[in-house]
């Protein structure tokens, strides 16, 4: 082989292998380790002859050799990293019937239900339920942990701080993004990565999961799936079902995939832009409704919670909590 083609060669077998450790890993039990994204993209990577004086010879031999494979050429991520589905397929391989499954559409909410630790029974009453589809509302423990969750709809100027305030308190969160929110805001996807927190998936479009075909559940979470691990080097294991709206076919299928459906134990109403609530009465009820296994859900378009988080966190943490994003 030419020389100069030869170390060619090597430095692109070399190059093709560090992108794949870069690609997300899995361990024993089960957590993944994210890297961060690239800070260059895939075309100022490459090398080109005009930047590279020497690498390329000036003249081609007489035979043309087959040309070198491009690691980037190809725009299936199957070619790069096993994308989750066809790791955890496994039931819907087996043939699972989804049509003996209940469609129906139910749309959950913690209830008003509490129980001597102070545990929205709903929550508990949805893990027992569901629990064979990989789906909770809560964590099953006695300690006192809380699970902060942030659903990643749109942006409204507050995330930042949001994410400098869990920084410095020294907390990690898990934010459920939309298909929109990762094409328009991939710095603050790339935050939440490089900072140590879990990003989930709450769908490419934000659609009713009950009212989709099995295909097109499938479709919207694997899209998404997909496209972060591309993008973000991310392997999402969580998914929160938009709305909370769920059946039990749905539930079946998002399991099937690998992933967990994570709802929540704690939400209130956050989300209206216009009509905040007021930040006293609101850190009130964040403290008083704790209990063991807390999954919180809270909207980072919400002036108040940026306002609040702070002294939620300093609070919870006086009382023996600790923060978890384990699930």
């Amino acid at each position: 082989m030419n020389p100069i083609l030869k170390k060619f060669t090597v430095f692109t077998a070399v190059f093709a292998a560090a992108i794949l450790a870069g690609c997300s890993s899995r361990k024993a039990d089960g957590s993944i380790t994210e890297p961060s994204a690239p800070e260059i993209s895939r075309e100022e990577s490459r090398i080109k002859p005009s930047e590279a004086p020497g690498i390329y010879p000036e003249t081609l031999p007489e035979t043309v050799p087959d040309p070198i494979p491009d690691p980037y050429a190809t725009t299936d991520i199957d070619a790069l990293v096993d994308p989750l589905a066809t790791l955890k397929d496994d039931k819907a391989a087996l043939g699972r019937d989804y049509s003996a499954l209940d469609t129906a559409c139910h749309g959950y909410g913690q209830g008003v239900r509490f129980d001597e630790r102070n545990r929205p029974a709903d929550a508990v009453e949805f893990n027992n339920g569901y629990s064979e589809y990989n789906a909770i509302a809560i964590r099953e423990t006695d300690d006192l942990t809380i699970n902060l969750t942030f659903d990643q709809g749109y942006e409204n100027g507050y995330t930042s701080k949001i994410l400098d305030t869990l920084k410095e308190k020294g907390v990690k969160a898990t934010f459920f993004v939309v298909g929109d929110y990762v094409r328009r805001e991939p710095e603050l996807v790339k935050r939440m990565i490089d900072e140590g927190h879990t990003v989930g998936s709450h769908s490419v479009h934000h659609y009713s999961m009950p009212s989709l075909s099995v295909d097109e559940c499938r479709d919207e979470i694997m899209e998404l799936h997909r496209e972060v691990l591309r993008d973000f080097g991310c392997e999402m294991t969580l998914f929160r079902p938009p709305k909370g709206e769920y059946s039990e076919q749905s539930l079946a299928v998002t399991g099937d995939l690998g992933y967990k459906t994570v709802l929540w134990s704690f939400a209130y109403a956050d989300w209206d832009t216009e009509n905040q609530p007021d930040p006293k009465s609101s850190l009130d009820k964040l403290i008083a409704r704790a209990h063991p296994g807390a999954v919180y859900l809270l909207h980072s378009v919400s002036k108040t919670n940026a306002e609040i988080l702070g002294d939620f966190i300093d609070e919870m943490k006086a009382r023996g909590y600790s923060f978890s994003t384990e699930f």
